[in-house]
């Protein structure tokens, strides 16, 4: 992605509340905020025009991240229709601000999202099917620009369903690859922006620790319950990549109890996690003062 210039409005100062999002010379705009504050987005100015929104909250039954993924000629109407889903906490929409998005446009851009999302699998869909539309060429252009920058803004407006995790699309240099190991047991993984991902085919203990922690517990049964952690012999083998809080959490769930992660994942060279990082920012200290 190429650089750019956001603009975040916090219409009342808090920044989980109400706010709007601006990409420097694009005619998008984007409105996000709380279930609690659904009176406001739906009188505002933007919720009267077509558009493609996205209602995220908890599943009640596995606590996991679900999305619903739509579009609409009318934002306002439509919010108001989605009151009987109860798993949703957060509203964010995206419309045009001169007027040029038809329904074909928001079709297209829906299609394109939901398939996003099922590409990352980093949240559930409530919805997963959509009819799409046929664009002319320069309409497609058009569109597939608009899609790109509503990916930009995403993740500021709280929404991280379209990070790849699960398809091999991160890759991560050698010098970046880490690796642990315990009880003929090995995984690998990288730093990632928001943790630490463990890559598909690494292997995890069977057998928990007595001492070990409880969320180690919970998130190896959660793991397993979603498929993601499978038996295979002795073991447990990560069936596609799992993005972790923390490099510890990670190390955790695959030694079976608590885990320093910055000692216990290594690189090639058999330097730490914890030596790689401070050697890593003295040397940008070094290059900064050069």
């Amino acid at each position: 992605m190429k650089p750019s210039t956001i603009k975040l409005f916090l219409i009342t100062g808090d920044p989980k509340g109400l706010r709007t999002a601006q990409l420097s010379n694009w005619s998008g705009k984007s409105v996000a905020g709380p279930r609690s504050k659904l009176d406001e987005l739906r009188k505002r100015d933007e919720s009267k025009k077509p558009g493609v929104y996205m209602l995220v909250g908890k599943s009640n039954e596995t606590d996991e991240d679900v999305i619903y993924i739509g579009e609409t000629e009318n934002i306002d109407g439509r919010l108001f229709q989605h009151l009987e889903k109860e798993f949703w906490n957060q509203a964010v929409y995206f419309v045009s601000k001169d007027e040029n998005l038809t329904k074909s446009h928001t079709k297209y851009l829906e299609n394109k999202l939901i398939s996003e999302a099922k590409k990352s699998g980093r949240y559930k869909l409530d919805n997963t099917n959509s009819s799409g539309a046929k664009l002319p060429e320069e309409d497609r252009a058009e569109m597939d620009e608009f899609f790109e920058n509503i990916l930009r803004l995403a993740p500021i407006m709280g929404i991280e369903a379209f990070t790849s995790i699960s398809g091999g699309k991160i890759k991560a240099s050698q010098e970046q690859l880490f690796s642990t190991e315990i009880k003929e047991v090995r995984a690998t993984g990288y730093v990632s922006e928001s943790g630490f991902i463990v890559s598909a085919g690494s292997f995890a203990v069977k057998d928990l620790r007595p001492s070990c922690p409880e969320i180690v517990s919970r998130i190896r049964k959660d793991l397993i319950d979603k498929n993601i952690l499978s038996e295979k012999g002795k073991h447990y083998e990560f069936l596609k990549n799992h993005e972790f809080n923390s490099p510890s959490l990670a190390a955790g769930v695959i030694h079976g109890g608590s885990a320093n992660g910055r000692v216990a994942w290594k690189n090639s060279d058999g330097i730490t996690l914890k030596e790689y990082e401070e050697s890593t920012q003295k040397n940008r200290e070094v290059n900064d003062a050069t």
